[in-house]
């Protein structure tokens, strides 16, 4: 196809009709369109948005790009999270085996990292063994028999969305709403699911940089849902703090794993408590917040959503023996060094957008969408903020594949942190809910 009229329309703020979106989307599915001229019509859209109408043209078109799930019949309800992306952000490897835990089908697709934040796939695929790569019937006899997959899309499914994400992390196009809107509901709804909690991310680490650009963001994943017939409720949660203690894929698999265990961070049971809950009452599972809360704890609390994180590792392939093997490790990066402060006193910040780029270039993350992530590098043991600390303290440790590589860590992370004298006010973790 000649995409070059439709570039320049979109350059001009001319509006796309749903058969040019189909016909780009196709285009993009069978590589009719080189990446120089799509990279140009991402560009455009980014400037100049599309209305609601091209929004849903889009995303139905990037939905039916590939195959669709088809479940049977089931009193299981089929529900999914997704969140806009954080530093640290690990609450989908301790949601989806607490959620089958609680009598739901979890069809999880999710993506890789992202600009600075990490990708579930890319964490996942530091377990020995692990494949992300699930065919569709393979994946919907999986939720069927343990209640959870969690994979990417395929050539075969959402495979428009698959090529797009990649080329928005390289050009700089990925804070556009109309453009995470598709990316994301194009997953979701060929999941076939009935309900859906999103966890839309704002501040110093995240796309949406303020809390008005994050509701925008959230309202038009909510209206757009629910005209699809998904049932869905927006989390509006801050990103100027890593959630957790770790950021780095081998290393929040260990958190999560610490967390579905009781013993993860208070910000990270929080939030996974508080998807879970959201998702019972969308479902009526449970009638209203408190109680759907006491549920989730309590199932929490038990050994069940451990093992079945375990059922999925081996349902994909993994590796349990060394899965375990590597847990029981301090570390498995080849050089490790703590982050000690001279200061004294209250920590005010830990700002995620730093510790962010840390991993990154330690080679967390990735700076161009053909780029391999090494899985064992990050931070762990982070300081956060409120916390008292004496002089010698530590602010957190680094895992680096160098030498040099850990020294420009360890610099570079100590510029993420400031002190006061006085006790900071926290901000609360849920900042707004946005419902239809």
């Amino acid at each position: 196809m000649n995409l070059l009229p439709l570039i320049e329309a979109k350059r001009d703020g001319q509006p796309l009709s749903a058969d040019q979106l189909r016909e780009i989307v196709a285009a993009v599915t069978s590589g009719k369109i080189p990446d120089y001229q799509l990279a140009a019509f991402l560009m455009a859209v980014f400037f100049r948005g599309l209305s609601t109408e091209e929004t849903r043209y889009l995303t139905l078109a990037m939905r039916d790009s590939g195959e669709r799930l088809h479940f049977p019949n089931d009193p299981r309800p089929l529900v999914d999270k997704h969140s806009t992306g954080g530093v640290g952000d690990k609450v989908s490897l301790v949601l989806a085996p607490l959620l089958a835990c609680l009598g739901f089908r979890v069809p999880m697709i999710s993506g890789r990292s992202l600009g600075i934040t990490g990708g579930t796939l890319d964490k996942l695929e530091s377990i020995p063994g692990l494949t992300t790569p699930l065919a569709p019937a393979q994946l919907v006899a999986q939720v069927q028999a343990i209640g959870v997959a969690m994979g990417g899309q395929t050539a075969t499914m959402v495979p428009a969305d698959k090529l797009l994400y990649a080329l928005r992390d390289a050009t700089g196009t990925v804070p556009s709403i109309p453009l995470i809107t598709a990316s994301i509901l194009s997953k979701k709804l060929a999941e076939g699911i009935s309900a859906l909690v999103m966890d839309v991310k704002f501040g110093a680490a995240a796309f949406m940089q303020t809390r008005e650009q994050a509701r925008g963001l959230a309202q038009s994943i909510v209206t757009l849902a629910g005209e699809c017939g998904v049932k869905t409720r927006a989390l509006l949660t801050p990103m100027d703090t890593p959630l957790g203690r770790a950021a780095g894929n081998w290393l929040e698999v260990k958190e999560a794993v610490r967390c579905l265990e009781g013993y993860g961070p208070d910000d990270l049971q929080e939030l996974v408590v508080d998807c879970a809950s959201h998702l019972l009452v969308l479902t009526g599972k449970q009638p209203e917040l408190a109680l759907a809360r006491t549920a989730a704890l309590r199932c929490l609390a038990t050994t069940a959503p451990r093992a079945k994180f375990d059922e999925l590792i081996a349902a994909q392939g993994g590796d349990l023996a060394a899965f375990r093997h590597k847990l029981a490790l301090d570390h498995t990066a080849p050089v490790v060094l703590e982050v000690i402060t001279p200061e004294e006193g209250f920590i005010t910040r830990c700002d995620a957008r730093i510790i962010g780029e840390v991993v990154r270039d330690l080679g967390g993350g990735r700076m161009t969408k053909d780029a391999v992530i090494q899985p064992d590098v990050g931070v762990d043991m982070l300081a956060k903020p409120g916390e008292a600390f004496g002089r010698q303290s530590l602010l957190g440790r680094v895992h680096a594949a160098t030498p040099a590589q850990a020294e420009a860590a360890v610099a570079r992370l100590r510029t993420a942190f400031s002190f006061s004298e006085t006790e900071p006010e926290l901000p609360p973790l849920i900042a707004e809910i946005i419902e239809s």
